[in-house]
């Protein structure tokens, strides 16, 4: 174990043991995938505490948690989410920009990652999942993405997903381990697939899978 994750681990222990003993509700950051995965791999040590993961729509890959509930703390808090939109200033001169694009733009403001969630793209309009305390500064602050000028307020109307457009792909293979839905869904080798796993990059309903001979069960993601 290297020394940030045990950071993160200590820091995962302490919040459920203050939330359990306080009655409060307490939130992390917006968490990768590889954080989450170590959460997963702490969740029954951390079972004492109730917890919940959201992240701004119900199939966020970036995700809080937040610890405490209505039964612990005997009141309701929300998650200190908000949503904004940014729209270009003059839509036909726009660029098609990328996720790249809006993310490079608020790490150049010196945003912690830590309180950017998911950044939905809808055409030339970007949505963004952000801590409440950073939505003001990023609504004063980012005009510009590339070289495209944009406006940014709250969103009125939320995406209630984050996968806008879906492609169906049918393929068929021998049986439905990991590394050979992978190959054939990316148009991989086999042993490019396997390389997936081997470098950690390959996760199953929010965990890291390192097994690429894993069978793989209906509605796995």
């Amino acid at each position: 174990m290297d020394s940030e994750e045990e950071l993160f681990r200590k820091r995962l222990e302490e919040l459920a043991r203050k939330s359990y003993n306080n009655s409060q509700y307490l939130f992390t950051g917006f968490l990768s995938m590889a954080e989450l995965d170590i959460y997963f791999r702490m969740e029954r040590e951390l079972s004492y505490a109730p917890v919940t993961l959201f992240g701004g729509t119900n199939d966020c890959e970036r995700m809080m948690i937040r610890f405490g509930d209505e039964q612990l703390c005997g009141y309701v808090e929300e998650f200190p989410i908000e949503c904004i939109e940014i729209t270009p200033l003059i839509e036909k001169f726009a660029e098609k920009l990328t996720h790249r694009d809006y993310l490079g733009a608020l790490m150049n403001l010196g945003i912690e990652r830590s309180t950017l969630g998911d950044i939905i793209i809808d055409g030339k309009t970007a949505y963004l999942f952000c801590t409440q305390k950073m939505a003001e500064y990023i609504i004063d602050n980012v005009d510009k993405i590339g070289h495209t000028s944009v406006r940014c307020a709250y969103a009125k109307n939320i995406p209630s997903t984050t996968v806008l457009e879906l492609e169906r792909k049918n393929v068929q293979v021998s049986a439905a381990r990991a590394d050979s839905v992978i190959a054939k869904i990316y148009n991989m080798s086999r042993s490019e697939s396997v390389n997936m796993f081997r470098s950690k990059k390959v996760f199953i309903n929010g965990r890291l899978n390192e097994n690429n001979s894993a069978q793989l069960k209906p509605d796995d993601k």
